[in-house]
């Protein structure tokens, strides 16, 4: 057919693009005038296409049609007019001059919401459908027969610009194009409007659009929301207009505490919180705005109302400032009646239209690497200057617009208040596990409850691993440059230092791990651990390889080194925040993200770490943590087939479960850090004193709670009872106490199973023939503390001899003078190989030892030094793979190798 297509808008041109393709001939096309020296979309794109372009400023006078016009329009002889979005009062002897008519677009089910504010009122009166309709255009307003419509339901936080880009825009291009098929195949309808049920509303305006307060608060919401953007809901409050956008009814969480905004007329003053403006309707209930535009213009964000002027401007680097004038030019492009884009340029207040908003969220896509700004950002920031931080801020990872709002559990321990958080993190959200569930979290120095702690589900899995797979595979985190990423470790590490004393205290209430030890172990090699991997993310590369080259032409052949996907880290409770620290600073320096299942009995310090990341930039879904069992979140990881990578610490039982069930699912890659039993030999010509001391550490370090712990210590017949005699007197100095107290050096045991298992441990040595010397019993108080313990007279063939206890149990075994091969056939045997270690004066008689004892870590003359530039790991049944070091990356990357000939 031949068409006339009359209207305006990125609409207009998309529907003239659809029309275009399905073969019609669009003889003409009638737009608006150029803005500000700026043509409207459809009137260039039809330019582009050599079609006849017409920008008329008006078709009528005084009612009547201007004859000129009208001529015009007669001489391209169109078939059909077509006005996917029209603003112009357009003369009935245009509409009715093609044989087939003309049909509209109009954004509301018709007959409700007549009238050029129909998206408005729509939201405004909080229907729970809406939808568009196309209807053959008569002399009323809105009124003609119906030709085909389509509805979607309106979503409780939708506003104009949500409704009309997730389904009036893109589908209502579909449906004008479907509507033009249905009259050129001569199937289109034509059904009279019924007049029941229909509305006319005026169009919104700035000055009808002040908020009545005394009404319930979902009200309140949806004349919000239906203001947002235009013209805006507005109220007079601390002696400036106020317009408020992004409204929302889901305060789930909330608690009104915060700083109080007197509203004249509201029925309670509104509260500025760190997540935004709660307001409240006449019935009590609150809702949330996010965004307050004050009188003179500038958006901020509502959770700084009384914050005055933002922080410090950045300091852009180079690179920055290369963007930033490439962004200037694009500013330029869309405001061509500027001379010269200054900081202080105002994009609105320099003519710039919300067309021009939607090409400058493009334009950022294309010059940014596919960044995704918000409609809203623009808002935001609409000064040149503003914008340019806001846009280096996101690029940063630092854009902090949705501030966490979360719902702790507080506690005043160790002349700190600690705010914990205690539900799941998911997505960048801490949320209620499926169906609500939880479990409490003790603590181990007394038994008490510390608190109940969202327990995960399978479908919490499967929410997870869908938020890290798009955050992999769609997000930001995919995007950024190495640097980036390493810079962003680099701020999580800063964060966790300045948070170190609370999370050492954290890990003291859940773990039972001495206050002193925490801050220093638990929580300090885990800030290293991160520093350590954010300087490796751009020094992650490939190599070129010479090969055969295939004559006459030539070849070139390189690898690249490429994160797997999405990980699952399984990590035990021993070091709750260090195990968690040592596998996830590697997956993410490779570029992976992650699920992290932290020890169900030791959530608290993992959670707390998932906020520091939301407060390090950390993007959305890149990090996600769920409490619960690892019969079932741990196994779902296991077989979940977009996961593709999963690293475990812990028994060598569950590790053989977990490796089964990656082969079955989808041959994941995986690395195991499994039980251990590891010999530490003390021969006659050490430095005996040292040997006592770092003997106490291989076994009581960290309660025995230790995966590298000297599961048996062979000492030589010269100084067995030497040494024995020095480590007891040593063991009787020891305060066992409250892990907060700063000279308790033993604190309580994990959790009471474990405490449990101790004593069946020891009371099974004693029964087999080994000689208790000190220790094996709960010490009375409350709470699951064990005493230091050594038994001696071990023999080869003992329990006690082959399994390790995972906690403070010094086993001692004898070893002739001398006899260096046997003793190391005893160490030998036996199935783990996780670490080993030697104390001797003669520097031959170490190397040959370390040479021969099998296992990932021997320790010459010290014991537990390790260091996150070392890899870690171990032989046998402990396990295969590395934590720490340069060799870590490879657990977390794959090799693609790429050949060209020439």
């Amino acid at each position: 057919m031949k068409i006339a297509v009359i209207g305006q808008s990125l609409f207009g041109q998309e529907v003239y693009c659809h029309l275009k393709k399905e073969g019609h001939e669009v003889v003409g096309v009638f737009t608006i005038p150029d803005k500000d020296g700026k043509a409207d979309p459809l009137g260039l794109e039809a330019e582009k296409d050599e079609v006849p372009v017409f920008k008329f400023s008006r078709w009528r006078v005084r009612g009547q049609a201007l004859p000129e016009v009208v001529a015009q329009y007669q001489a391209l002889g169109a078939e059909l007019n077509v006005l996917p979005f029209c603003s112009q009062f357009i003369p009935m002897e245009v509409i009715n001059a093609p044989r087939h008519g003309s049909i509209i677009y109009h954004p509301s089910l018709l007959p409700r919401h007549r009238g050029a504010s129909a998206i408005n009122w729509t939201l405004i009166h909080g229907d729970k459908k809406g939808g568009f309709t196309i209807f053959w255009a008569d002399d009323g307003l809105d009124t003609g027969d119906l030709l085909l419509q389509k509805e979607c339901e309106v979503l409780p936080d939708d506003t104009v610009s949500t409704l009309y880009n997730r389904f009036l825009f893109p589908e209502g291009i579909k449906g004008m194009v479907q509507a033009v098929r249905l009259i050129a195949e001569g199937r289109a309808p034509r059904l009279p409007q019924p007049e029941e049920g229909a509305t006319y509303e005026g169009i919104q305006k700035k000055e009808t659009a002040k908020i009545s307060w005394d009404q319930p608060a979902e009200a309140i919401h949806n004349w919000i929301r239906g203001n947002d953007k235009v013209p805006g809901a507005w109220t007079e409050a601390c002696g400036q207009k106020l317009t408020f956008f992004n409204s929302t009814l889901n305060t789930s969480g909330l608690v009104p505490e915060g700083e109080a905004l007197p509203i004249p007329g509201a029925h309670r003053p509104g509260v500025v919180t760190k997540a935004g403006l709660i307001l409240f309707g006449n019935d009590d209930r609150m809702l949330l705005v996010k965004n307050i535009q004050l009188e003179d213009g500038k958006m901020i964000p509502a959770s700084h109302f009384f914050k005055g002027a933002a922080g410090d401007a950045l300091e852009l680097t180079e690179e920055e400032l290369v963007t930033a004038e490439a962004m200037r030019s694009v500013w330029q492009r869309i405001l061509p009646n500027v001379l010269k884009v200054e900081d202080s340029t105002d994009f609105f207040k320099s003519g710039a239209a919300s067309v021009d908003v939607v090409r400058l969220v493009e334009e950022v896509k294309e010059l940014c690497d596919g960044l995704e700004l918000e409609n809203e950002d623009i808002y935001m920031a609409t000064t040149f200057g503003d914008f340019i931080q806001l846009l280096v801020r996101k690029l940063r990872g630092e854009d902090d617009d949705n501030e966490q709002v979360i719902d702790y559990v507080e506690k005043s321990v160790n002349k700190l208040t600690l705010q914990m958080p205690h539900q799941l993190f998911i997505g960048g959200k801490f949320v209620d596990a499926e169906d609500a569930k939880t479990y409490d979290t003790i603590n181990p120095a007394d038994g008490s409850v510390i608190s109940q702690v969202s327990l995960a589900q399978v479908a919490d899995v499967d929410k997870a691993v869908a938020a890290a797979k798009d955050a992999f595979e769609n997000g930001l985190w995919g995007k950024i440059n190495a640097r980036d990423r390493g810079r962003l470790l680099y701020r999580l590490a800063d964060l966790m230092e300045q948070h170190q004393e609370e999370l050492a205290t954290i890990e003291a209430l859940d773990a039972g791990a001495v206050y002193t030890l925490a801050l220093k172990t638990h929580v300090g090699m885990s800030i290293q651990t991160f520093r350590y991997f954010a300087g490796w993310c751009d020094k992650i590369q490939g190599s070129t390889i010479p090969i055969n080259q295939a004559r006459p032409n030539r070849n070139l052949t390189f690898t690249k080194k490429e994160p797997i996907g999405v990980c699952g880290i399984v990590i035990p409770w021993n070091y709750p925040l260090m195990m968690l620290s040592w596998k996830t600073a590697a997956c993410l320096a490779a570029g992976n993200t992650v699920v992290i299942k932290p020890a169900q009995v030791t959530p608290l310090t993992a959670l707390k770490f998932a906020e520091l990341t939301v407060k390090a930039g950390i993007p959305k879904g890149v990090i996600n943590i769920l409490p619960g069992s690892g019969a079932l979140v741990g196994q779902r990881l296991s077989d979940h087939p977009d996961v593709r990578k999963i690293g475990f610490t812990g028994s060598t039982e569950v590790g053989k479960h977990i490796m089964k069930s990656c082969a079955l699912s989808n041959v994941k890659k995986i690395s195991l850090e499994l039980g251990g039993k590891s010999p530490l030999i003390i021969f006659a010509d050490c430095d005996l004193n040292k040997a006592v001391q770092m003997g106490m550490s291989s076994v009581f370090f960290n309660k025995g709670e230790n995966c590298i712990a000297a599961g048996r210590l062979f000492i030589e017949d010269s100084i067995h009872d030497q040494f024995v005699q020095k480590v007891v007197e040593e063991v009787k100095k020891m305060k066992i106490g409250n892990p907060l107290d700063r000279d308790t050096n033993h604190g309580p045991q994990n959790h009471q199973a474990h405490l449990k298992k101790l004593l069946e441990y020891c009371q099974r040595g004693v029964k087999e023939g080994a000689t208790l010397v000190c220790g094996g019993n709960q010490v009375p108080r409350p709470g699951f503390f064990f005493e230091p313990t050594v038994l001696t007279d071990v023999k080869d063939d003992m329990f006690i001899a082959k399994e390790e206890s995972f906690g403070p149990i010094m086993i001692i075994s004898r070893f002739a003078d001398g006899d260096v091969d046997t003793v190391l056939s005893r160490a030998n045997a036996t199935e783990f190989g996780l670490a080993s270690g030697v104390f001797t004066r003669d520097i031959n008689k170490a190397l040959y030892v370390s040479d021969k004892l099998q296992a990932g870590t021997v320790f010459i003359n010290t014991y537990n030094k390790t260091d996150v530039a070392a890899p870690f790991g171990g032989f046998k049944q402990s396990g295969f793979g590395k934590d720490l070091g340069e060799a870590a990356l490879n657990e977390y990357l794959r090799i693609k190798t790429v050949t060209f000939e020439y």
